[in-house]
């Protein structure tokens, strides 16, 4: 039920959202190359440069809809746009088929990387599954310790500091204390003990299995310090 509704809430959102998503991907294809626009029309050719040539001209083609941005392209468009994310049936059509398109793990192809979402999910997993596992790690190892030792010493002033100190990493929220983390050791503003992105170094194949090692967890450090702060 909790997923249902999860899921209901983000259609509705979606179609509510200002101008919607075909506006949206109006104003991102606004000065895209042509060829973004080529890929959406296929065999009807270079729809893209019409669309700009239409701009400068007096042509009494109009968009269809009423969508922010549309001035100058071609109605074909709009409705090949319309027709992509199907938003030319009914809101009770295009959420069961959305249901029915997640629950057999097709997420519809990504219109910019030109490729299905599953296999771009696929290959960021084992970046996501390497943070996750090591943060849950790291963090029941730091836990475990930590709560036998306030329960011992419970009402101590190492209880109270360390309540405190857990309190604030609790509201301090993750991708508030990254930005901090990167502009510190990072290289931002401060010291450059840290990679500022990355997961491995660009010779990584001329390493060593040390050097593996060793650089693996060099560009791990500021990532799971970042997740651990509110675990």
């Amino acid at each position: 039920p909790t997923l249902l509704g999860i899921m209901i809430l983000n259609f509705v959102i979606i179609q509510a959202a200002p101008g919607g998503p075909v506006e949206q991907m109006i104003a991102r294809l606004q000065g895209t190359a042509v060829s973004a626009t080529a890929r959406l029309e296929g065999d009807r050719g270079d729809m893209g440069s019409q669309g700009q040539g239409s701009q400068a001209s007096t042509s009494s083609a109009q968009p269809r809809g009423d969508y922010r941005g549309a001035r100058g392209l071609p109605p074909e468009f709009i409705a090949d746009l319309e027709r992509m994310y199907g938003f030319d049936k009914p809101l009770w059509q295009q959420f069961t088929e959305m249901m029915g398109r997640y629950l057999r793990f097709d997420f519809g192809k990504s219109f910019f990387r030109d490729t299905s979402v599953i296999d771009l999910i696929l290959e960021k997993m084992p970046v996501s599954i390497s943070l996750g596992v090591w943060t849950t790690l790291l963090t029941y190892l730091i836990s475990i310790p930590l709560g036998i030792r306030k329960a011992v010493r419970d009402g101590s002033n190492f209880d109270v500091w360390t309540s405190g100190i857990i309190i604030i990493g609790n509201a301090i929220p993750g991708f508030l204390f990254a930005i901090l983390l990167i502009v510190l050791f990072a290289g931002g503003s401060y010291l450059d003990w840290f990679p500022l992105r990355g997961l491995t170094s660009e010779n990584w194949n001329q390493l060593s299995w040390g050097g593996k090692i060793v650089d693996y967890i060099w560009h791990m450090v500021l990532p799971i310090v970042s997740l651990m702060i509110g675990a």
